[in-house]
């Protein structure tokens, strides 16, 4: 991430990122339905329900970080890739097709399909790091993780 640089965590979840960019010196802005995890932490916290068909909670506003982990919501996938800046870092890492075999979640709606996160920074981002594997640690599952900078902010959609 930019040095300084605003990081925005989405669907936050106990904190463990937030708390973790905040030790670097990082304002963050943390986002999740419970932010229990993150209350007191020195972050700006905003709670929402990210599936309730709200708009995205931090609209028009760019960050030269933004982290996702273990979580995957479609309807706002191409807002949270807006929400990265100029120069800015996407880490985006949830489960992926083929996670079926190991457990839940096993429905398609949850599970990224080959390629997913690769297409939704196709257009103004370089891609620093992709992979589309099984880990055995925490446990046996099927991932996608990607960390891509943007570029330039045409194409945002």
């Amino acid at each position: 991430m930019p040095a300084g640089g605003t990081v925005l965590d989405v669907a936050c979840g106990d904190g463990r990122h937030t708390r973790y960019f905040l030790s670097l010196g990082h304002p963050v802005v943390a986002i999740d339905r419970d932010v229990s995890g993150v209350v007191g932490s020195g972050a700006q916290v905003i709670e929402a329900d990210l599936e309730d068909g709200s708009p995205f909670p931090v609209p028009g506003r760019r960050f030269e970080g933004v982290v996702v982990t273990n979580y995957l919501w479609r309807p706002i996938l191409g807002a949270i890739v807006a929400a990265v800046a100029p120069g800015g870092v996407l880490i985006y890492e949830t489960l992926a097709a083929g996670n079926e075999r190991f457990g839940r979640p096993r429905r398609p709606d949850f599970l990224l399909q080959p390629g997913e996160l690769l297409e939704a920074v196709r257009a103004g981002f370089r891609v620093v790091g992709y992979e589309d594997v099984v880990v055995d640690e925490p446990r046996p599952a099927a991932v996608q993780r990607i960390c891509a900078i943007r570029t330039g902010l045409d194409s945002i959609g």
